[in-house]
């Protein structure tokens, strides 16, 4: 405590919150375990799901 009553200008200046705003993002990523995706549809729908770019073509026979 007697730390931080001597340097609070810091901590609570940008490069206090840059340090812990850091911290809390590694947490975070640690936590993380990947994407998670979820789908819901209705009767007679037509559903695609991707991790990436889906492209739809059309051939025009006319």
């Amino acid at each position: 405590m007697e730390w931080f009553s001597n340097n609070h200008t810091w901590v609570f200046s940008g490069v206090g919150i840059f340090i812990i705003g850091g911290v809390i993002a590694i947490f975070k990523r640690k936590g993380a375990n990947g994407i998670s995706q979820k789908q819901r549809s209705g009767n007679n729908s037509t559903n695609i799901q991707a991790g990436g770019n889906v492209e739809f073509t059309q051939k025009n026979d006319k």
